[in-house]
């Protein structure tokens, strides 16, 4: 099966923000995350686009969903 390259566009990383905090995101290529420590969250990419909802997002202190 052929590996995907899945990555966000530095461009698009320059101009998200956390919704909550407005705080610079960082990009966690592993676990297909942005990754807001202000506001200690990560949110989702899904099929490459990402999921900046705060519903959405997962608290940094519980697992990445499948993995493990």
């Amino acid at each position: 099966m052929a590996e995907i390259n899945r990555s966000v566009d530095p461009k698009l990383l320059e101009m998200l923000v956390c919704p909550l905090t407005k705080a610079q995101l960082r990009y966690d290529a592993a676990a297909q995350e942005l990754i807001s420590d202000e506001a200690n969250l990560a949110y989702p990419i899904r099929d490459g686009i990402p999921i900046m909802l705060v519903d959405e997002a997962r608290p940094l202190d519980t697992p990445v969903p499948g993995a493990g």
